[in-house]
């Protein structure tokens, strides 16, 4: 299951680092041909104002790629750094900690995500941060658990006995036991961003100047690409985002059974 997802990931990595030099047209260039169909000119077809769909999806790569990981990196980093301290320093601090996670835990995430989306305004910038501020609170649970699992292991206690200040333990013995679980949860998140990121972007919310699948999805739909016959609009990028988001979910529960003991299969 991982080496298949790892195969899938690796072809759309290459998709997008060598989109410019695969094609020589402006994927915004507008064209004479509306909804054409498949061609050798054309071989996806072309969307409502003539642009090319097979140039507007190699693009559309690199930007749902780009806003997926990037999401995961602020949302692991988030959600990591609360779990850690919410594990290791129990009391007043930890409760405070978990109970402003519940909070955003309890809140749909959907419903959310558009109200700051229409807040903030439709950019790449501002999708990164909506996604990655809804989706921290699952790595802090989770890294809290493993956090106060460690924390009472032996090396732990004799590390405080002579003297270990809590930096020193957080850095040298906790945080090398919780990155692989941060780690596998990480590409889990990325699928998860890329889906929201083509949710939003369908929805209207995405940056109206950068292609993405989601924004393929989007302008497919208000054109009535389906009504319309041209399946060749909006079937590539379901594609596209079902397969990487699949990519990913493989990839990240191989990582997990590798890397967590309780699933490591002996």
């Amino acid at each position: 299951m991982g080496t298949v997802g790892l195969l899938m990931l690796m072809v759309f990595g290459l998709i997008a680092l060598c989109a410019p030099f695969l094609l020589d047209f402006d994927p915004r260039a507008f064209g004479p041909e509306v909804f054409a169909e498949p061609s050798w000119d054309h071989w996806l077809g072309t969307d409502e104002v003539g642009r090319d769909v097979f140039a507007q999806l190699l693009y559309g790569t690199k930007i749902s790629l780009t806003i997926g990981i990037a999401a995961s990196l602020i949302s692991v980093s988030i959600g990591g750094a609360i779990g850690v301290v919410a594990g290791y320093r129990s009391g007043l601090m930890g409760e405070g900690l978990m109970r402003f996670t519940d909070i955003f835990l309890v809140i749909p995430a959907l419903p959310f995500m558009l109200l700051i989306g229409a807040i903030a305004g439709p950019s790449l910038v501002n999708m990164i941060l909506v996604i990655a501020v809804v989706s921290w609170p699952g790595t802090a649970r989770i890294v809290r658990a493993q956090t106060l699992s460690i924390k009472e292991k032996q090396f732990v206690e004799r590390a405080r006995s002579i003297g270990s200040g809590d930096l020193h333990i957080i850095r040298k013995h906790i945080l090398p036991n919780v990155i692989p679980l941060i780690f596998a949860n990480t590409v889990l998140i990325i699928a998860f961003a890329i889906l929201m990121e083509s949710t939003l972007s369908f929805l209207g919310l995405g940056d109206p100047l950068a292609i993405s699948w989601g924004s393929m999805l989007h302008f497919a739909f208000s054109s009535s690409a389906m009504s319309n016959g041209a399946w060749w609009y909006f079937v590539p990028p379901g594609l596209c985002i079902a397969l990487v988001v699949l990519g990913f979910t493989f990839l990240g529960y191989a990582m997990d059974e590798i890397l967590n003991p309780k699933l490591r299969n002996r």
